[in-house]
């Protein structure tokens, strides 16, 4: 029944290509060169249990090969026939396949049948998985809690109005997300005054090293170092290291005005050398750098990383 759907909704080529039917449970392969929008598969889905509803008789004849093909009935994939083959028909003419598996006299004994998804499973051929009968309304069964369970959380009269509350959250997430990102930019712009006070000499460069700590996107570090460097001046050898972690994810910046990079100190090496101490990568240009990907607990050794390297340029 789903091959003959199938068939009916995206046109006679897409032919079967393998299956499995276990109890409760059933994959079907079959031919097609692209992915399935979720619309149709919910179409070929309705398409089988109205015709599950409708208890189609399912009868079966023998007949001579010649017979079955005039009749228009369907080979399997993979099987070889005899000259007396078994054909298999679904609600008269609707389906009619070569089969000698077992079948049920109607189609309601069938139950529902609930398709979980599609995808591919090699060049031109697709699988659909579905559950059937019991197997289906249990699944049905748990969806339909899972519905209410939400609905009630989300404060809705009818599970028909979940997408769009979810949507409408999901949305006010991101805007306050965005919002918070903003509030924290700024106060790292009206902290980076006190912060050029922190600058220490180290073998006569001035390093201005600074971790900001959690929910710092990496654009904040690279705007925050470069605020930094300006507010240093190019009258001394400076470097600025910046440093923080979102999401699991910890990121660094560096920044080197002219002054500094005279002296041999490129941003791209000095972060390389940060990068590998706190379990990340990157690299950059003499004069900025960034990096990224590593523990957040490793900061602190990414910025002392970045003092010895100094000390070793300047040694040298």
């Amino acid at each position: 029944m789903v091959h003959e759907s199938l068939r009916e909704e995206l046109g006679g080529s897409a032919t079967q290509a393998g299956s499995e039917n276990s109890p409760g449970r059933m994959r079907f392969d079959f031919r097609y060169g692209q992915a399935l929008p979720k619309s149709v598969l919910e179409q070929i889905e309705g398409r089988v249990n109205t015709l599950l509803q409708d208890e189609l008789t399912v009868t079966d004849q023998q007949m001579s090969l010649d017979e079955a093909k005039a009749l228009g009935a369907q080979a399997l994939f993979g099987e070889k026939y005899g000259d007396v083959v078994r054909v298999v028909s679904i609600g008269g003419d609707w389906s009619r396949e070569l089969c000698g598996g077992t079948h049920v006299a109607s189609t309601g004994a069938i139950g529902t049948v609930q398709l979980m998804g599609e995808a591919s499973i090699g060049s031109g051929v697709r699988r659909v998985d579905a559950l059937v009968g019991l197997s289906a309304y249990r699944h049905q069964a748990k969806e339909h809690a899972l519905v209410s369970q939400l609905s009630e959380m989300l404060k809705v009269g009818a599970a028909e109005e979940l997408p769009e509350r979810v949507r409408s959250l999901t949305q006010r997430m991101k805007d306050m997300e965005k919002q918070l990102a903003a509030l924290r930019g700024q106060q790292l712009q009206a902290e980076a005054g006190k912060l050029v006070e922190t600058a220490t000499d180290v073998a006569g460069v001035r390093l201005l090293a600074h971790d900001a700590g959690e929910g710092v996107a990496a654009g904040d570090l690279r705007t925050l170092a470069l605020d930094l460097r300006a507010r240093l001046g190019d009258d001394s050898p400076a470097t600025v290291a910046v440093a923080g972690h979102e999401n699991g994810r910890a990121a660094l910046v560096i920044a080197t005005n002219a002054s500094a990079r005279e002296l041999g100190l490129a941003a791209g090496t000095l972060l390389r050398t940060a990068a590998e101490a706190m379990g990340g990568r990157g690299g950059g240009k003499p004069d900025m750098a960034q990096g990224g990907g590593g523990e957040p607990s490793q900061v602190p050794a990414a910025l002392t990383a970045v003092r010895e390297s100094i000390e070793t340029v300047r040694a040298g």
